[in-house]
């Protein structure tokens, strides 16, 4: 007796599933998948997530047979440790996922002469376009010698505007905590962050003096205490906090590390938080977030965000040849930063 016939829920999806599932054309799925031809990028997202919930599998071999492509893209990094490069990473994959495009990940640990090498080792592989990203927010000068190879540059932008750069919105995420910190009825806030020199610490410090002085209020201890972006610094930065102004009820830190250390001091010193003083941190770092006691509410930057945005923006950038030429997606991509609330504040 012969097998029956397959059923239409038992055949591989093919192209058209994916174009009716989209709400476009067979020949839009195709250029959306095979990253040829322009569309808005939000067309191109919708075909690549449609692929993916129908399990599509495009044939690489046949589409790069076709287009010349080699289907990888270069994520150039400076963070060695991955604290920000990694969430970008996966954001970036879920992107480019659906389209079966492979992330080559390079470290360049801030080494010029390394950060070469590895420009020409992308270059040798024929990728299809690089990510830049780092671990500071700090506008970084673009890649070099890049012939007509389109780059975006996620978290750390480029400081040539005609460049695509994908960044997170932090005078925004200091506003959502200093806001948080008013709502809760608190008047003597601290601000503790990281050094004068990354654009971070500055830009937070400054867009939490500004809403204070809108709400008409100034920092405990009447400045910013700059910094660095660790635990002890906390602990010492609350210590000197606390000195300074008995009667500050709240602390907005520049990172998670800072928050916790803040905590520690609170705790040692017998203060209750957040019945006596409420603690903000920034990142929504879980293993510092989460292990501190008690956990913090934080700022979150949504690097995944980032990553899948400037992958779709760098498949745009692929399919138009280049990006510096005036296109819409030149320029400034500000991703907004969500406040995560736990037990701190």
């Amino acid at each position: 007796m012969s097998d029956p016939a397959p059923t239409p829920t038992s055949l591989r999806p093919t192209l058209t599933d994916v174009a009716a599932r989209a709400a476009v054309s067979v020949g839009t799925a195709s250029k959306a998948l095979s990253g040829s031809g322009r569309m808005r990028p939000e067309t191109r997202e919708r075909v690549l997530e449609a692929a993916e919930a129908l399990g599509f599998i495009p044939n690489q071999h046949a589409q790069s047979l076709h287009s010349g492509r080699s289907w990888t893209v270069g994520l150039m990094t400076t963070d060695g440790i991955g604290r920000f490069s990694t969430p970008v990473l996966l954001g970036a994959e879920d992107a480019l996922g659906a389209g079966k495009i492979s992330v080559l990940l390079c470290d360049t640990r801030g080494d010029a002469i390394r950060e070469q090498h590895h420009l020409r080792t992308l270059t040798e592989r024929r990728v299809d376009g690089i990510i830049v990203t780092g671990r500071r927010t700090d506008p970084r000068p673009p890649l070099t010698g890049l012939g007509r190879i389109p780059t975006v540059y996620a978290l750390s932008p480029s400081t040539d505007p005609s460049d695509v750069s994908v960044v997170s919105d932090d005078p925004g995420g200091a506003a959502l905590a200093v806001e948080h910190l008013l709502g809760l009825g608190r008047t003597r806030i601290a601000h503790v962050t990281g050094p004068t020199h990354h654009a971070a610490a500055r830009d937070r410090a400054a867009r939490t003096i500004e809403i204070l002085e809108r709400a008409g209020l100034k920092l405990a201890t009447g400045r910013a205490h700059f910094g660095d972006w660790s635990e002890a610094w906390g602990r010492r930065a609350a210590d000197a906090v606390l000195r300074g102004d008995s009667d500050t009820d709240a602390f907005f830190c520049g990172n998670d590390q800072i928050a916790r250390g803040v905590a520690d001091t609170l705790r040692e010193r017998g203060v209750r938080v957040p019945e006596d003083v409420a603690i903000v941190g920034y990142d929504n770092w879980d293993i510092m977030a989460l292990g501190a006691r008690p956990p913090l509410t934080t700022i979150d930057m949504d690097l995944g965000e980032i990553g899948r945005i400037a992958a779709l923006r760098l498949l745009t950038a692929i399919n138009d040849g280049a990006i510096n030429d005036g296109k819409p997606e030149a320029g400034v991509v500000t991703v907004p930063c969500r406040l995560i609330l736990r037990e701190s504040a």
